[in-house]
């Protein structure tokens, strides 16, 4: 029953790119795609991946799309249906390289 309730929950607040971008569009008052690539400054197919969820959205388009929008980070991540409050980073990445020089 545990279960059922999670798999609810993810269905509720399942991942949308679309979402996100529709909702720049309108809020930036655009017509397509087109104009969202020129409006973030970045290539077409980059905007058409993202749609047909080839590609992920990044975290550097996602502050262009702060700069260009005045929505908050967290309210763009809403809009494509990011709910996590906080994200796991790993301890390796803060551990610097063994050095295997011998001096």
């Amino acid at each position: 029953m545990n279960q059922t309730k999670e798999t609810n929950a993810t269905e509720q607040f399942q991942y949308d790119p679309n979402n996100l971008l529709e909702s720049l569009i309108e809020k930036l008052n655009l017509k397509n795609d087109a104009a969202l690539s020129r409006a973030l400054e970045v290539a077409p197919p980059l905007i058409s991946k993202i749609r047909h969820r080839r590609l992920p959205v990044g975290a550097s388009l996602l502050i262009r799309m702060h700069e260009v929008s005045d929505l908050s980070i967290r309210d763009l991540r809403q809009l494509m249906g990011d709910r996590r409050n906080k994200f796991r980073i790993s301890d390796k990445q803060f551990k610097p390289k063994a050095n295997n020089t011998a001096a």
